[in-house]
C-alpha cells in the first residue's frame, strides 16, 4: 500500500562558500512535500530555532547521576497551512502568490513552499559542539494530519556570531604581565620575564605577536616556550565539567646563562579553532596563551593570557534576497526590520522585472514624430547621443516637467518603443553572488508554477 505522504523535506540555500551565516543574514529555503493521493492537512509549518544543551553522567557509588541543562535563544515559526484551533498570534501565516491561503486539501504531486527568516542581530552565541554540550541552530518542518503521526524534517545550519560592539575596546587593549623566580637546589640565581601582547582578540588563522624581555641570571640556559590551549566548561545543576586540550606548542631559541634578551615570537591561531563562546550561561569555550620558561631541575615560571578567538573575516549577506529567490515580503516575518528594499508590487503596480535587469544606459534626443523617452531612467548614463551623432557629456537626471509623475522606486523595465542602448555604452547588469539564494525547483504537479511574488501576512 502506497503512503499518502511520500516525502517531507526542508532545505535552505547556501549563502557563501563556507556556508556559514551570521547576525542579520537572511535564510531562504523551501519545504518540499510529495503527495501520493489527495489528502487533507491540519497544519504545515517551518520553524527556525536556536538552543544550547549540556548533559553528562557521573557515578557515585551505586548511583548514576545525570546532569542536564538547556537554554533556548529564540523560536520563529511560519505557517503554510495553519490549524484552525491553534492560538499562536506571534507567529506568521504565509500566503501564496494570489494572496490566498494555501489549500488544506493537497493534490497528488510535488509541492514546494518557500520561506525566509532573518537571524537576530545580536545576543546569541556561535554554533558549538563539544564533549558534553552543543549550541545548535536548526530548521524544522512539521506536517500534521488527523489521526496520523506527525511527520518532521530537520536540517542544521552553521552560525558564527559577530563580535559584540561593546566588547571591541576590551579585546583591542594590549596585555602585559611579568614573572620572576628564584632558583633553588640544582640551579642557582634567578630568572625573570616580562611578556606583552598587542591585543586579546584574534581572528581564526591570525598570528599572535608575543614580545618577551627575559633575564636569565641563573647558572643554566633556559628556553622560552609557548602554548595555545582551549578550555571547554559545561554547567548543570550547580556543577561544572571542564575539558582542556593543547592546540599548538612552540619552542624559542635558548638563552644562555647570565644573559638578557628581548625575544619576539609569532604564534598562529589554528584555522579550525571554533570561535570563543562567552555569552552562554551553560557553555563556555575559552582560549589561553601560556608563555613559560623551561628551566632544568626546577619548576617553570609561567604567564597565562586569556585570548578571544573571533570568526575569520568573510562577506555576509545583509540585504534581503530578491523576489525571484524568496518570493515574498520579509518585513512581515516578525524578526528585526531589514534594510529598506524594493517594495512589494501592489494591485495597481506593474509586475517587477527579473532580478537585476539592465537599466537604460542612454537618453537620446527625441526626433520629430517619435514619442519622448521617459524621464525616470533609474541608472545615470555617462553620455547621450546628440542629433549630429557626436557624444556629449550632459547631466543624466533632468528635473521632470510639471505634471509628470514622480519616478517609481522599483526600477521598471524600459517601455516598448524605447530604442536599445548602443553597444559602446551598454550598462552591464550587476552579477548575482555565486552562492546567493536561487529559486527552488518545481515539479509538474506544482500548484503555483512560479515562485515569484509570494507574500505573507501577520495574524
Amino acid at each position: 500500500m502506497n503512503s499518502t505522504v511520500k516525502k517531507l523535506d526542508v532545505t535552505y540555500n547556501p549563502i557563501s562558500e563556507r556556508n556559514t551565516f551570521t547576525n542579520g543574514d537572511f535564510i531562504t529555503g523551501q519545504v518540499t512535500l510529495e503527495i501520493g493521493k489527495d489528502c487533507q492537512i491540519d497544519s504545515l509549518f517551518v520553524k527556525f530555532k536556536a538552543k544550547a544543551e549540556v548533559m553528562w553522567t557521573e557515578r557515585h557509588g551505586q548511583t548514576t547521576v545525570v546532569y542536564h541543562s538547556k537554554e533556548k535563544y529564540f523560536t520563529l515559526k511560519q505557517y503554510f497551512i495553519r490549524n484552525q484551533n491553534a492560538k499562536e498570534p506571534q507567529h506568521v501565516q504565509l500566503i501564496n502568490q494570489t494572496t490566498e491561503s494555501y489549500p488544506r486539501v493537497v493534490a497528488p504531486g510535488i509541492h514546494v513552499y518557500p520561506f525566509c527568516f532573518q537571524i537576530p542581530l545580536q545576543g546569541i552565541p556561535s554554533s558549538f559542539k563539544g564533549a558534553d554540550g552543543k549550541i545548535v541552530f536548526s530548521l524544522e518542518a512539521e506536517l500534521s494530519r488527523s489521526m496520523r503521526i506527525d511527520k518532521k524534517s530537520t536540517v542544521t545550519i552553521n552560525f558564527e556570531a559577530k563580535p559584540d560592539p561593546n566588547t571591541l575596546p576590551k579585546i583591542m587593549t594590549p596585555l602585559r604581565d611579568s614573572k620572576d623566580k628564584k632558583m633553588n637546589v640544582f640551579t642557582s640565581g634567578s630568572v625573570a620575564m616580562d611578556v606583552s601582547l598587542e591585543k586579546s582578540g584574534f581572528y581564526q588563522g591570525e598570528g599572535i605577536k608575543v614580545v618577551s624581555f627575559i633575564q636569565n641570571n641563573s647558572s643554566r640556559e633556559i628556553k622560552p616556550k609557548y602554548c595555545i590551549y582551549r578550555k571547554h566548561s559545561f554547567f548543570a545543576k550547580g556543577k561544572r565539567r571542564v575539558h582542556t586540550k593543547d592546540l599548538i606548542k612552540e619552542v624559542g631559541a635558548p638563552i644562555p646563562e647570565n644573559t638578557s634578551e628581548t625575544v619576539k615570537q609569532v604564534i598562529t591561531v589554528p584555522h579550525d579553532a571554533l570561535p570563543s563562546v562567552l555569552n552562554c550561561n551553560i557553555i563556555k569555550a575559552e582560549y589561553r596563551l601560556r608563555v613559560y620558561l623551561d628551566v632544568k631541575y626546577a619548576s617553570d615560571p609561567t604567564i597565562k593570557f586569556d585570548i578571544i578567538v573571533l570568526p575569520a573575516l568573510q562577506g555576509s549577506a545583509h540585504a534581503p534576497p530578491p523576489y525571484s529567490a524568496a518570493g515574498f515580503e520579509p518585513q512581515a516575518f516578525g524578526n528585526s526590520a531589514p534594510t529598506p528594499w524594493n517594495p512589494v508590487p501592489g494591485p495597481l503596480n506593474p509586475t517587477l522585472p527579473p532580478r537585476n535587469p539592465a537599466p537604460p544606459s542612454w537618453n537620446p534626443t527625441p526626433q520629430p514624430g517619435y514619442p519622448a523617452p521617459p524621464v525616470w531612467n533609474p541608472a545615470p548614463p555617462a553620455w547621450h547621443a546628440s542629433p549630429s551623432g557626436n557624444l556629449a557629456q550632459t547631466p543624466w537626471n533632468p528635473a521632470p516637467p510639471p505634471g509628470n509623475p514622480a519616478p517609481p522606486q522599483w526600477n521598471p523595465a524600459p517601455p516598448p518603443g524605447n530604442p536599445a542602448p548602443p553597444q559602446w555604452n551598454s550598462a552591464s547588469p550587476q552579477q548575482s553572488p555565486p552562492f546567493g539564494p536561487s529559486p527552488p525547483p518545481y515539479g509538474t504537479h506544482q500548484l503555483y508554477p512560479t515562485p515569484n511574488d509570494f507574500s505573507q501576512e501577520k495574524l
